[in-house]
């Protein structure tokens, strides 16, 4: 599979970042992962917009040429020689070599990357606390940077307690989202999710699923504060991202939830997928 930095496509043996690569160094850098199905981008206005956004934020030099048709036929061009239509892409976007913390110039370079998509919902699925360290609430928390430093160690942390994902927590000790999702909590018809101020993920998947259950009048969706307590109590608890599109748990601690509605929801989000609509 080959990459493509900054429009040209070169083999992955052949890239070459320099050690004053702001990504490698300080994490100066934002991404989005971004599902592909039968060569079709999947979200990709949404996933586009939420890269300008992130990009504006951190004060990110936008070059002209980044318009979304622009970005997805980058995309595009990158994957037209892949046998596999199914793929995830990563595409990174960083400042350019050079400085300190402070950077030379805030004019920047991508990266697209694809690989296969392999994951399938699974049947049974673990999820625990992550009480090490905090998900701190704020704007920052919310962009996709590449400092993912809190979910390398808790996806450590599920590895060596045989977890699915694990839940991460903010510095009131309400959830956030999990190490690499976003959660919601089902309790009757009531829906809620973290709101954007606890600190979790704009996560494009998240949006979606809100978008579908606000048009469903059997259930009420809430963005709120939620507690571990509350979530032990909950009926259902399901999560959202891009890749997985919505993985219901089945077990957090010792409660064991039931997965019928994230199923129902599961099938919604899938149409959506497929067909864009």
């Amino acid at each position: 599979m080959m990459l493509n930095f900054n429009g040209t496509l070169i083999a992955k043996s052949e890239i070459n970042l320099s050690s004053e690569n702001r990504a490698f160094k300080y994490g100066d850098a934002i991404f989005e992962t971004i599902n592909i199905l039968n060569n079709r981008v999947v979200f990709w206005e949404d996933h586009y917009f939420r890269l300008m956004a992130s990009m504006r934020m951190l004060r990110m030099d936008i070059p002209m040429s980044f318009t979304l048709e622009y970005l997805e036929n980058e995309i595009l061009k990158t994957i037209e020689n892949s046998l596999d239509k199914n793929l995830r892409i990563r595409l990174t976007v960083f400042r350019k070599d050079g400085g300190l913390y402070a950077p030379v110039t805030n004019e920047v370079d991508f990266l697209i990357e694809a690989s296969e998509n392999t994951y399938q919902t699974k049947k049974e699925y673990r999820i625990d606390l992550f009480k090490d360290f905090y998900n701190y609430s704020g704007l920052l928390s919310t962009i996709k940077t590449s400092n993912r430093m809190l979910n390398t160690l808790a996806s450590i942390f599920m590895d060596e307690n045989d977890l699915d994902n694990c839940v991460l927590i903010n510095e009131n000790k309400g959830v956030v989202e999990a190490a690499n999702a976003n959660i919601f909590i089902v309790k009757g018809n009531e829906i809620k999710t973290p709101a954007i101020t606890e600190g979790c993920i704009k996560g494009v998947a998240r949006k979606k699923v809100i978008e579908i259950l606000s048009k469903n009048e059997d259930y009420k969706v809430t963005e709120t504060s939620i507690s571990p307590f509350e979530m032990q109590k909950a009926d259902e608890v399901f999560l959202t991202n891009s890749i997985i599109g919505i993985q219901p748990v089945t077990n957090y601690r010792k409660k064991e939830f039931n997965t019928a509605i994230g199923e129902k929801i599961a099938a919604s989000f899938k149409l959506q997928q497929i067909t864009g609509k």
